[in-house]
């Protein structure tokens, strides 16, 4: 019971502690306006070049943009501790590590499906793209599943943002690999070998793949496969993102950079 209360109550109260010194109008630009002009500016981009449909860049963006939230939340509501000289007490605390760490996940994953979500229905209005009744709930699995798999690699990126100073520089990056390496823009097959062998062990890739097949009329028993793929590679990520932070946590106590800034 005290594990669950941890895990439920907790992590609630980290995440909302990432908005609690700013006015929660930084929601709306920051995470509604901008993924919006993402899809606009890849839309236009598209027609201009005479590549891909609309439907393909909406998709894309509005399932990639997600990351913003799931990578940036679950770094800074780990990481953020260290940078607030909270993350000693935390630590010293005789609360369980698991759900610790992974219910400051849960929020996250909720907040980046929405993200993912709105963005794809604003995106959907402003550009006139149609979608099938019967396409909306499997849709919405399949963005769930992108915002879950994604908060593992935000664990992983946890973990090093408890030694690294700049960690929005990181993010940064990442989210500019994720934006060209998952197809969100560019057909997979289109990509170097090289480059598409990463793109299947990322986040989102299989997940942006399902969600333009739904959306263009297939059923969840077609895109099973796929969303499998998703779901294992987020698996991955957050068993390597719990480890990692419980190797960084231990190297922090002998070398004492806990809550070195």
């Amino acid at each position: 019971m005290t594990s669950l209360r941890i895990f439920a109550i907790g992590g609630l109260m980290s995440f909302r502690a990432l908005f609690g010194f700013m006015s929660p109008w930084i929601y709306i630009p920051t995470l509604v306006v901008t993924p919006l002009f993402q899809i606009l500016l890849f839309v236009f981009i598209g027609r201009s070049a005479g590549v891909e449909s609309d439907t393909f860049y909406v998709v894309g963006n509005a399932i990639q943009y997600s990351s913003v939230p799931c990578l940036f939340a679950m770094t800074f509501t780990i990481a953020g501790e260290r940078f607030n000289q909270t993350l000693g007490p935390v630590l010293v605390s005789p609360a369980g590590r698991l759900p610790l760490f992974l219910g400051r996940s849960l929020p996250v994953i909720v907040n980046g499906a929405f993200v993912g979500a709105l963005s794809f229905t604003l995106g959907s209005l402003v550009l006139g793209v149609t979608v099938p009744a019967s396409a909306v709930a499997p849709l919405a699995l399949v963005i769930v599943l992108a915002s879950a798999s994604c908060t593992g690699l935000g664990l992983v990126l946890a973990g090093i943002g408890l030694r690294v100073r700049e960690q929005a520089v990181m993010l940064n990056i990442v989210f500019g690999l994720l934006l060209i390496f998952t197809g969100a823009n560019v057909p997979i097959e289109q990509l170097p070998e090289w480059m598409e062998a990463i793109s299947r062990l990322l986040p989102f890739t299989h997940a942006i793949e399902a969600g333009r097949e739904v959306v263009a009329g297939s059923g969840l028993g077609d895109v099973s496969g796929l969303l499998l793929r998703e779901l294992a590679i987020g698996v991955v990520y957050a068993v390597l993102g719990y480890r990692f932070l419980r190797f960084m946590e231990r190297q922090g106590r002998i070398h004492a950079t806990l809550e070195r800034a």
